[in-house]
């Protein structure tokens, strides 16, 4: 059996996690059109900002200073990640496709992180956090709805 990880290593995963949320939807804003679209990529990125806030007092409660930025970065990499080159070089139904994707894999990660912490406090902000990226991909699904009617 695998060594179980403390709390404070999945939150400081949890934060990398968000400070590429926040780049991934800062680059959609910047490749997108619609004002209106633009607007809610720029308040995503802003909510995860939120929520990388919300995980950094969780380890500030333990006693442990935040790592910072680029070490947190560390801890985190892969192709969804990515905000520049050919993943963003997409159609406006591309992005909303991607957008929804990434919105998935958030939710399932916190979901799979809440059985590895310990602190009930803590669990119960990466719930909250859950339920606020499946409100993302909801909100993403219904502008594609959107766009598929006017077409």
């Amino acid at each position: 059996m695998g060594k179980v990880k403390p709390d404070t290593e999945i939150l400081e995963y949890a934060i990398s996690r968000e400070l590429d949320a926040n780049r991934f939807y800062l680059a959609l804003a910047g490749r997108t059109e619609n004002p209106e679209m633009r607007k809610v990529f720029e308040d995503l990125a802003e909510e995860e900002l939120e929520h990388k806030a919300k995980l950094e007092l969780e380890v500030m409660k333990t006693g442990k200073t935040v790592a910072v930025e680029e070490e947190a970065r560390g801890l985190h990499t892969d192709k969804e990640t990515v905000i520049g080159g050919p993943e963003l070089d997409m159609d406006y139904k591309d992005m909303l496709m991607l957008a929804m994707e990434k919105e998935e894999a958030a939710f399932r990660t916190y979901v799979n992180l809440l059985p590895n912490v310990q602190d009930q406090e803590s669990r119960e902000v990466l719930l909250a956090i859950a339920e606020e990226e499946v409100k993302h991909k909801l909100r993403f699904e219904i502008e594609y709805d959107m766009l598929l009617k006017k077409s």
